[in-house]
């Protein structure tokens, strides 16, 4: 068995076709069939079914199929450990970053780093923070970057480092009589409509866990509109009498600009007492603080580009 006859099969599993296998991969039919012929004898099992003039994958097929994906990974990360002996002359670094840390924190370590390693490429993929740890686990990102906890089902797979933090901030726009008043009680939250994030983003996550830990329940709000980025939701506010939780790195130009306001929520001090009777010196301002966590994988090789380049995440974590 050789890793050529592992690359040649993976591509007759993706094709399901012995020509156009060929035709990707720049070789003859007969050396594609050699090699699927090759690896079955090896093996004593069939990888295909042969139906006429088209093939079906076996269920041995399949195994082969997830095993040889992971060889040919592994294979890749040893060849570029093995080219960044090089004192990082060259090389890639592949990253997943969920939107507010992408759009708005990551650039400058980004700028950091390629000014000391001006000939590594960075590639950088934004999507939220769901799909940055599941992207994370199956490989594809050397680092990942997210604004809230791992999944469960991942925790075993996945390390995680603080590398820094911002808050989430309730804000509304100018047509919000919130906007003029800008210092609620708990109770008030259930006196708006809503704007919120997609289920799998880290500022949905961390806004949901603050609302429970502040005993106000979810189900009880008024949520008007679901949006996928923090920019949709900004807009949405502008011009409308909702409220939205998201990131205060976000939202500081629309501050400068009386465009959005914050608002403070606060509490008693002193629980059970009535809100509306305490005195100032009394009540609770309640923030929504959330770390900026790095991501790696517990078993995958780390490359030395990402180490350096975790290296810089990490300074002046605060």
């Amino acid at each position: 068995m050789t890793l050529e006859q592992l690359r040649i099969f993976l591509e007759v599993a993706k094709q399901l076709h012995f020509t156009r296998a060929a035709e990707e991969l720049y070789i003859t039919q007969p050396a594609v069939s050699a090699a699927v012929q090759s690896l079955e004898t090896y093996f004593g099992v069939k990888l295909f079914h042969r139906i006429g003039r088209h093939i079906e994958i076996t269920d041995a097929g399949l195994l082969l199929q997830t095993e040889a994906k992971d060889i040919l990974d592994r294979v890749k990360l040893m060849e570029r450990g093995l080219r960044e002996l090089n004192d990082l002359q060259r090389g890639e670094l592949k990253l997943g970053s969920s939107l507010t840390i992408g759009n708005y924190w990551l650039p400058a370590k980004i700028s950091q780093f390629q000014e000391q390693y001006p000939n590594i490429s960075i590639k950088c993929t934004l999507a939220n923070t769901e799909e940055i740890c599941d992207g994370t686990a199956a490989g594809l990102f050397d680092l990942g970057l997210i604004e809230a906890d791992v999944k469960p089902s991942l925790q075993k797979v996945l390390k995680s480092e603080e590398i820094g933090s911002d808050r989430l901030v309730i804000v509304v726009g100018k047509l919000h009589p919130w906007y003029e008043h800008p210092e609620i009680t708990l109770t008030q939250l259930y006196e708006t409509a809503w704007v919120m994030r997609e289920s799998g983003s880290g500022t949905q996550q961390v806004f949901e866990q603050a609302l429970l830990d502040w005993g106000v329940e979810l189900s009880r709000l008024e949520i008007m509109l679901v949006l996928s980025s923090g920019e949709m939701v900004k807009a949405a506010l502008e011009s409308s009498v909702r409220a939205a939780a998201i990131s205060e790195l976000m939202v500081q130009k629309e501050f400068q600009l009386d465009i959005l306001r914050k608002v403070t929520v606060i509490k008693p001090d002193i629980d059970g007492e009535p809100e509306t009777e305490l005195k100032s010196d009394r009540l609770q301002q309640l923030e929504i603080k959330r770390p900026f966590l790095k991501l790696t994988h517990n078993q995958r090789f780390q490359t030395k580009i990402a180490r350096v380049f975790g290296e810089i995440l990490c300074r002046n974590v605060s």
